[in-house]
């Protein structure tokens, strides 16, 4: 696993112009490539407005900065010794303009980016996200391990995001053994999201469902995994919850190994279908 950091340079050499992030952009191409085909939409809006929100958030950027590298070895450690996996792939650690705050890349053993300007540099968030990521760093290599047909895999399914970050929330949660909420907002202001999410469950699942039935595949991954969406309940990424409650209940029905490499066996979705099903169910 090797870090590519290019922080260091956009603290040194910053200047409040998009000639500048242009510039920085170009640069470190192979750094940003993934991100602004797919994680920083309308870059030359999003680059005038990085330019007004960059200063106030100069300091925690570079406190980030100062912790990352370390904490990503420390997360990286603890999984590889708990797992017996070994990290390959490149890291790399940037300065956005304020589109996702983190992300693997569309690989099957994927390559992993941090965007300093949407982190906390809060020591605990910053594991939680870190465990986060990797999450699904090894959530793949354990299936790829376990011979999964990653062919024949339905990527754009709704339940393939459930499992996926099902996995990655609950390794992080076991990784860091954060608080819950963190575990989900990834700084101290999930509390309340996490209590309407429990207080709400059984409505939140069957409203999922439904929306199965009537919406599009990108609607759902919008309305139900974006932090662009939350129309229903005015609450965004619930599918995350979703996914987190669904795999702790596959964990107690199957064991660890056999919920998180699910997807690799032919009755896949009709078990993800039965979960959702007893959620939903009056008790």
């Amino acid at each position: 696993m090797k870090i590519y950091n290019t922080v260091p340079y956009f603290l040194e050499y910053y200047q409040p112009t998009e000639k500048f992030l242009k510039h920085y952009h170009e640069k470190f191409s192979p750094h940003f490539k993934e991100y602004l085909l797919y994680h920083c939409k309308n870059i030359k809006e999003k680059m005038k407005i990085a330019l007004q929100k960059y200063p106030e958030k100069m300091s925690e950027i570079k406190e980030c900065n100062q912790k990352i590298e370390l904490l990503i070895h420390e997360i990286v450690a603890a999984y590889q010794e708990t797992y017996d996996v070994k990290f390959i792939k490149d890291v790399h650690i940037i300065v956005g303009c304020y589109g996702s705050n983190a992300f693997t890349h569309r690989q099957i053993i994927p390559d992993v980016t941090f965007c300093l300007e949407k982190l906390s540099s809060k020591v605990e968030h910053l594991k939680v996200i870190i465990a986060h990521e990797f999450g699904h760093v090894l959530h793949n290599l354990i299936s790829d391990q376990a011979e999964m047909g990653w062919s024949k895999l339905n990527w754009t399914h709704p339940y393939t995001w459930l499992l996926q970050e099902g996995c990655a929330t609950y390794f992080s949660r076991k990784i860091t053994e954060a608080d819950e909420a963190v575990c989900f907002s990834f700084d101290d202001d999930g509390e309340e999201w996490l209590q309407f999410a429990k207080h709400y469950q059984q409505e939140i699942i069957t409203t999922f469902k439904e929306n199965l039935l009537i919406l599009t595949d990108a609607e759902i991954k919008k309305e139900w995994f974006s932090i662009n969406g939350g129309t229903k309940f005015s609450h965004t990424r619930l599918g995350y919850y979703i996914g987190y409650k669904v795999i702790e209940l596959l964990i107690e029905k199957y064991g660890e190994f056999k919920a998180v490499t699910l997807w690799k066996e032919p009755n896949f979705l009709d078990e993800m279908e039965q979960v959702l099903l007893e959620f939903t169910i009056s008790k």
